[in-house]
């Protein structure tokens, strides 16, 4: 039999389970909502970033050197102005996955193509000798973490290659 002292001995722990259980659930949503507010953030940058560019020649224009790249970047203002914005892009962007603010999933659904493009046409075959060149070992490093990242993920999840 269940006695009066037994329940006001339960009732404390149930409640506290309760509300631990609650505020859980808080937390979490607004973790979901932080996430949303920073995507739309960065989608609306990215958006106004390259609002008038002709960004599609640019992003598959297959890079072979870092000479190759200066010569674009001094000679051709699309070329100049979309490197630009995306490498602008793509650092803010990275410190925001790396920080663990956004996860790697909502950039795989929005930028996935355009990341894999941009890091193995451009990125790749100039960074190493982009960090020689302005002796900077650091340049560029989180737009480099954010697409070795969303490259990797979207090999772990190909349903999500582009």
């Amino acid at each position: 039999m269940v006695t009066l002292e037994t329940v006001l001995d339960v009732l404390p722990v149930a409640s506290l389970v309760v509300v631990l259980a609650y505020y859980s659930l808080q937390i979490r949503n607004q973790n979901r909502t932080r996430q949303a507010q920073l995507f739309m953030q960065m989608y609306n940058r990215w958006r106004d970033d390259t609002k008038g560019l002709d960004f599609n020649p640019v992003l598959n224009t297959k890079l072979s050197d870092f000479t190759e790249y200066q010569e674009k970047y001094e000679s051709d203002e699309n070329f100049r102005d979309t490197v630009d914005a995306y490498f602008t892009f793509y650092e803010g962007l990275g410190v925001i996955v790396k920080a663990g603010y956004m996860d790697i999933h909502l950039v795989a659904l929005m930028w996935a193509g355009m990341t894999r493009r941009f890091y193995e046409n451009i990125v790749e075959p100039i960074i190493d000798e982009a960090k020689e060149y302005w002796d900077m070992p650091r340049v560029w490093s989180e737009t480099v973490y954010v697409c070795k990242e969303l490259i990797r993920y979207t090999d772990e999840h190909p349903e999500l290659r582009t």
